[in-house]
């Protein structure tokens, strides 16, 4: 399981189903045996506060039982996954919520989820899709079409509600259009074809019963937030919140109305109690699975050497998938508003100019020294990166754009042409005006291999004459900090990855909520910025899978060559695991725990029911 809460989430839902790798994070999930009396306290807060399924308790099995440990590194911001921008909330969510269709593991087809099927008309536009008999929210409540009209009309699609979904959901400056056809049946008309469709409805469906009144109200952005009693937070997965300490642990119950049967058709998930313990950082939660209380730790390069002599006598077993598929990098804050309330712009103008000059960003580019932080942060088990997209997303990604090998020489010349020197001779270089090149870093704390990696970049800024001030700040912060007050000079930061470049929109169109070095313009602000734009509609609505090709490699050579985002190093999927999981199928696509409502502890290690 890769760290979670500490990197961004790319795109929407569509990423984080049961199947797939999302922001960085492998879920581990289980089951229990329910009480009619622990269920009866356990359905509060509904509009409709009786179940309206009957209660079908677990047959009798010997994979029953048993506990889950993994931790986070950060708190959740919410327990709304459609404001969630980070993966220290979407990690926490994952187990709770599901969409409509999922991605197979093995060979990454989409398939049906809460959704049995589908149809399209002749014209590719008109979809038609049909949910399982019989789906109840974890309530008991049941799942109806209007749940999912009520997520995209009432949420995705009202202005008033931030969310990136709607960057997703819009194909060519225009919304999909979502009607219900009966209480089982909902129709999608796409405004033109939409090639990644199928693959975007793993959004997470959220419970109408439970929140239309805050959208009413007009206070849904702070509906769900983290002081909600967790009974309130009904969703359709395996899953459900019991518990929420803030700084300590969240704990979860089985969900006893998941849809979803195992083998014999035995009542799933099998494992009864499933434990994310919040740690200050990655070093704690490597000690705390070295001591055995948690029961998976994704390794760090720095910690291969330590844990792999470890495995046959410590009782457990390392897997490696291949490159991470999300993106590492540092952003140069290039937004010129001003804040609302002081007047004051949300940099400095000189800053900013150095920000939007390309020939400052190609000179960082060349001052990043790919090949150190992968020997010393990630002890050689890494992959220098270029492009905004992994080489593990297969199909999609272009090898051949511009590369920016070290060359600190290269890096001067570049800072020279764009009018940088030391003119008083103290050792930091000025700009034509005077202004010592001096910006603040941030990086999260919690996450020591990026605050090692932050450490790389500021030593060699600094030999180009740059002063770097390194600022360690808490993840939920700099989330705030970078999409919400703008109050920021330059980030170290990661995202999510997709093996569908579409997903990467909220990030990549002028307009979206992600576009962190200048989110949320209302005309594209460059030329380049524009192509981006139009390179993603055509891709969205190109069916011919080639061609779409040839739209992504354009736009990562764009990036590449801009480098609003200069990448650094992916890391090895290395996940360290402990050998008392049965089911486990591991992918390179969605880990070693994609299918976490099948994985139950082996009887010889699990006190089960």
């Amino acid at each position: 399981m890769e760290n979670a809460g500490d990197s961004l989430k790319l795109g929407t839902g569509a990423l984080k189903s049961t199947a797939e790798f999302f922001l960085l994070c492998f879920f581990f999930f289980a089951g229990i045996v329910c009480s009619d009396r622990a269920l009866a306290a356990r359905v509060t807060g509904a509009l409709n506060p009786k179940p309206a399924l009957e209660l079908t308790l677990p047959t009798k099995s010997s994979r029953y039982g048993g506990e889950l440990v993994l931790a986070t590194t950060s708190d959740p911001r919410s327990f709304n996954p459609i404001l969630a921008k980070e993966t220290s909330t979407t990690t926490i969510l994952a187990p709770v919520f599901e969409g409509l269709t999922t991605t197979d593991a093995f060979d990454l087809r989409v398939k049906p989820n809460l959704a049995e099927r589908w149809e399209v008309g002749p014209d590719g536009l008109v979809w038609t899709f049909h949910l399982r008999p019989g789906l109840a929210w974890s309530d008991g409540v049941p799942l109806t079409a209007d749940d999912v009209i009520f997520t995209f009309n009432d949420l995705i699609f009202n202005d008033a509600v931030p969310n990136s979904a709607r960057d997703i959901f819009t194909v060519g400056g225009k919304p999909v259009r979502v009607e219900k056809v009966d209480d089982t049946t909902v129709r999608f008309v796409l405004p033109s074809k939409f090639a990644p469709f199928l693959r975007s409805l793993g959004q997470e469906i959220l419970p109408k019963h439970m929140l239309v009144e805050a959208v009413r109200e007009g206070r849904f952005s702070f509906a769900w937030g983290i002081d909600t009693p967790v009974s309130r937070i009904v969703g359709t997965g395996p899953y459900r919140i019991a518990r929420y300490l803030p700084g300590q642990k969240v704990v979860y119950e089985p969900n006893p109305y998941y849809w979803k049967k195992g083998e014999n058709k035995d009542r799933l998930p099998y494992i009864s109690r499933l434990t994310y313990l919040i740690v200050p950082n990655l070093d704690v939660e490597l000690l705390k699975f070295m001591e055995g209380s948690i029961d998976a730790y994704s390794l760090r390069g720095m910690d291969y050497p330590l844990l792999k002599p470890k495995e046959q006598k410590d009782g457990f077993t390392i897997y490696d998938m291949g490159p991470d598929m999300g993106a590492n990098f540092i952003v140069f804050n290039e937004n010129p508003g001003k804040n609302p309330t002081s007047g004051k712009t949300f940099v400095e103008p000189y800053r900013l100019k150095w920000f939007q000059d390309v020939r400052f960003r190609r000179a960082v580019a060349y001052a990043v020294d790919r090949n150190r932080i992968i020997e010393i942060v990630k002890n050689g088990l890494g992959y220098p990166q270029y492009s905004p997209e992994s080489p593990s997303v297969g199909f999609f990604y272009n090898a051949g754009v511009p590369k920016y090998d070290y060359d600190l020489a290269r890096a001067r010349a570049l800072l020279a042409e764009a009018g940088f020197a030391d003119r008083n001779r103290d050792g930091t270089l000025e700009d034509a005006d005077g202004h010592p090149l001096e910006f603040n870093l941030l990086v999260n704390a919690d996450n020591t291999e990026r605050v090692d990696i932050a450490a790389i970049i500021r030593n060699d800024l600094e030999s180009l004459g740059m002063k770097v001030n390194l600022q360690l700040v808490e993840f939920n912060t700099l989330v705030s900090r970078l999409t919400s007050s703008f109050d920021w000079e330059a980030i170290v930061l990661g995202l999510t990855g997709s093996i569908d470049p579409h997903f990467g929109q909220n990030v990549w169109l002028s307009s979206g909520q992600l576009h962190m070095w200048y989110p949320r313009q209302t005309s594209p602000a460059t030329e380049w910025e524009k192509r981006l734009d139009e390179l993603f509609s055509l891709g969205a609505q190109e069916l011919d899978e080639n061609r779409r090709k040839t739209y992504y490699d354009e736009y990562q050579k764009i990036v590449a060559e801009e480098v609003p985002m200069i990448y650094t190093a992916l890391g090895a999927r290395l996940t360290a695991v402990r050998n008392k999981f049965g089911n486990l199928k591991p992918a390179v696509y969605g880990g070693v725990f994609h299918n976490m409502e099948e994985i139950y502890i082996k009887s010889e290690d699990c006190e089960c029911n």
